[in-house]
This record gives structure tokens, sequence and C-alpha cells, in this order.
């Protein structure tokens, strides 16, 4: 499909209510050019006229053709417009496509935040349902859910101060690459992951070390600490020891109030790794298995069996783990409802501390996006109602959400935990409440004002042998942050 923009540039705001209803599509844009003769058309328009200008979408779908207009007098005021233009397309694409999208027209990818800062401003929760209604067409169903997410975050929000924050460590490398997966992680099994990551593992160390004398000298408090990925427990247990060392070495854990170490997937997962985890300071770790069907598992390449991961999932607990994360998708190849409630009944089982809901994001990077629209129905949607439901019934609640562009049927992440095991730098990062220093390759250094709200991101180098090879000049970046907190 072609959007032909007249007399503005609204392309991502335009493009992603698109995508609300043509999820797999590719468009083509221009802007203020000669639109093509034929195929699927959308005219996004702001026209000046005589002291007065007009609004209008027009989509050509097929044989079909619907389109809104609406007057201004004035001058443009871009937000407004675009708002405006935006739900003139959503209405559009209702009536052309009969989708009516749970989320509404509400693109971005953190709805809890209007929702909190709605709560700031002292209004009921009837308010705040009028308001969102009304401007993005949003489900009483997605409310509800945002709303119960909003009132969890709560006091975890309000115990920051404006010189805490968090540190995020990043471990982009696998076992091996699941077929749903985007992001930059690499297989320990290539020749070479394998030589990079001792070199790796070494400079992680190193910047580790100097990002804790930049936090110490500008007196800020560590809150919590998050190794992610990859799957931090695809490196050896001897690395995975240096990195933790690392740490406990360079910061003051001993006054943070939350400590996790993704384990993730149950091939990585040792008692000897299990223990280093333990002994080196974490105090909440997740097993993750997204389905515990073995036919599932085995569609999306990976090599374990269900049955290891409540053998991972137990050989946690008897370590003295009682902070445990397991986290599930929605819609993965080859899954069925009946799958994934035994997968959720299966989780609900063991009892772990929190269990995340993801709904399956399909993204260009990944090996499925190419035969996933066949995928997309009403099947997914039945998964994730099943899935909140139940675990709102046992007791967990919903404490952070998020939603990702080609996420099936615009559908979102929810995670859900048992009152009191919030993970504390789930909700600060999804809510952009607190800064944090990112390290290690792919790590995005997040610096919040929280007077103010001003943001600023330094980004590391996405790959390995980037983030190796020009570290020096990486590094120098980190200066960033002196200049930030010196007026705060």
């Amino acid at each position: 499909m072609t959007i032909c923009f007249i007399g503005n540039k609204f392309k991502y705001e335009i493009e992603a209510v698109m995508k609300l209803f043509l999820p797999l599509i590719t468009f083509d844009f221009l802007f203020d050019e000669q639109p093509p003769q034929d195929g699927d058309i959308c005219f996004i328009e702001r026209v000046l006229g005589d002291g007065s200008y007009r609004l209008s979408v027009q989509v050509k779908m097929g044989e079909k053709l619907e389109e809104e207009l609406c007057k201004r007098i004035g001058e443009f005021y871009d937000k407004a417009d675009e708002a405006d233009l935006c739900r003139m397309l959503y209405r559009i694409m209702q009536r052309l496509t009969g989708i009516t999208p749970a989320w509404g027209c509400l693109t971005g990818i953190r709805p809890v935040k209007k929702v909190n800062g709605l709560l700031a401003e002292g209004k009921s929760k009837t308010e705040i349902f009028d308001i969102l209604k009304k401007e993005y067409y949003v489900s009483d169903q997605k409310l509800e859910l945002a709303y119960q997410t909003a009132i969890a975050q709560t006091e975890p929000l309000k115990a920051l101060d404006k010189r805490s924050y968090s540190l995020y460590i990043s471990i982009p490398f696998c076992p091996s690459r699941c077929s749903y997966c985007s992001f930059v992680s690499h297989s320990i099994e290539s020749g070479s992951a394998k030589k990079l990551l001792p070199d790796y593992v070494k400079k992680l160390c190193e910047e580790i070390e100097q990002t804790a004398q930049i936090a110490r000298e500008l007196d800020l408090r560590l809150d919590t600490i998050y190794i992610g990925g990859g799957t931090p427990t695809a490196l050896s247990a001897e690395q995975l020891e240096a990195v933790m060392a690392a740490v406990k070495k360079n910061f003051d854990i001993s006054k943070i109030r939350e400590y996790t170490v993704e384990a993730g997937r149950s091939d990585t997962i040792t008692e000897k790794k299990l223990e280093i985890i333990r002994d080196f300071g974490a105090t909440r770790i997740s097993v993750n298995p997204q389905t515990m069907c073995d036919s599932v598992l085995k569609a999306i390449g990976r090599r374990h069996t269900a049955e290891d991961v409540v053998s991972a999932f137990k050989s946690a607990r008897r370590l003295g783990f009682d902070n445990i994360n397991m986290d599930t998708i929605a819609g993965l190849p080859t899954d069925t409802p009946e799958g994934f409630r035994h997968t959720v009944e299966t989780l609900c089982g063991l009892d772990p501390e929190s269990i995340t809901i993801h709904t399956l994001t399909v993204k260009r990077s990944s090996n499925l996006f190419a035969e996933e629209e066949k995928n997309i129905d009403g099947r997914i949607s039945e998964m994730v109602d099943f899935g909140q439901k139940r675990l709102l019934d046992t007791g967990y609640i919903p404490y952070y959400l998020y939603r990702q562009k080609n996420t099936a049927q615009n559908l979102e992440n929810v995670g859900f935990a048992k009152a009191g095991y919030e993970c504390l730098y789930n909700i600060y990062i999804m809510e952009e409440a607190q800064t944090i220093l990112a390290v290690g390759a792919g790590g995005s250094t997040k610096l919040v004002n929280t007077d103010t709200g001003k943001i600023v991101r330094l980004f590391n180098y996405k790959f390995p042998y980037e983030y190796i090879s020009r570290y020096d000049k990486m590094i120098v970046k980190k200066d960033g942050i002196a200049e930030f907190f010196k007026n705060i």
C-alpha cells in the first residue's frame, strides 16, 4: 500500500495506526508527490484554504473507498492535527477491515504511562476511562488491565528519589537462536561467538568498573541490578562468576532492593551457575520456558524439554531462591489454545512468584516474519485472555505492561506477580521513571530527570565485535552521564 502525505509529514503515527489493521504489510511513502494510478492507496491531507484549512483522510483498498474530512480555523497545530488525522484513519480502517483493536488507536508501547499521568493529576477511575475512550477508543477490558497495573505501580514509583539508578548488564549470547527472536543475540555454538566471549567478558568487566566509578563520583545511589540478554547463563560458570564478581567488587550491593539475573533457558542452567548467582548476591531469577509443550519447544528451535524446565525450577528452589519469574509466549508456532492452557496451568502449579505473559511479536529480523501472517487469528487473543484471567484468579496482579510493533492482534505483554514480588526494574524502565545505567553490547543508558521529565539516551555498540574493537571510542560517551547530572 502507498501512503501519500499532502501538506504534512506525520509518517510515524499514521504508519503505527495502519499497522494496527495491516500488521505485516509493507508501505511505500510519498510526500507531496504524484500518487500511483493503481493499487491500494491512502491519502493523508492537510490543505490550507482561505483563513482556514482542511484535514482529510481517504483510503482505497481494492474496490472499497472510505473518506473523512474536517475543517479548521486559524493556524496549523501539529499535535492536534496529527491526533485528529490518526482518529479519522482509525475509523476508516475499522470500517474497511471490520477490525476493532482492543487498544483502539493507542499506538504507544507504554499505555500505563498515560494512566499514571492522569492519576497524578488527581483523576478518578471513571474520569480516566472516559478520557482514554474518547481520545483513543480503548476498550473497557484493556482500560481495566492498564488501571490495575498503574495501581500496582503506585508504591514502587513513590519510593524513588532523583539520584537513584538501576544497573543493566547485557549478555547478548544464547545457546541457539529461537525462531521468533529478533534481539541482537549470538549463538554460542558458532565459532565466531565462542572466540568473542573471553574478550567480551573482559571488556564488560572493565565497563562495569568504569561505570561504578562514574556513579560514585556523582554520588548516585544504586537501587536495582538486572543482568539480561540474550541468556546470561549461556556464559560458562567461570565467565558468569567473573561478571558477577566485578559487580560485587565495584558496587555496594548491600543496600540495593533487587538483583535479578535472567537464568533463562533451562538448557543453560546448572547447579554450579545457580550457586554463583546466589552467592554473589542476586535475589531474583527468571527461568523462562516460553511453553511447556515439547512439540512447541522443538518447533521454535529449543533443545530442552518441559521436564528440563521443571527440573531447573526445582533446583533453584532447593538452592534457596524464593523470588522466581517464569515467562511464556502466546501464539508460538504450532501452539494451540489447549497447549497454551497446559503451559499456564503447569506454571501455576509450580507456583513461581511472578509469571509474564508475552504475545508473539514477529519482527523483520526473525525467521518467522515471512510466514507468520497465516498464523495470526483469534486463537492468540483466546490464549492471552485465558492466561490473564487464570493468573488474576490465582492471586497474581498485573504490575507492568508494554506493547510492541508487529504484535499479534495488537495485544500486549504483561508481567503478573504475587503482592510484594513486583520486579522494580521492570516497572522503572517501562515507566521511564528512573535512570538506567547500561553496560555491555546493545546496552542503552537512559538518563532521567525526574523533576523535568527530560530523558537522554546513550547507546553502546549493538554487536559484540563492535563493542570489543571500538570499546575505547564507546566509553567516551559516558561523559554524558556527568554532564546530565551536574545540575540535578
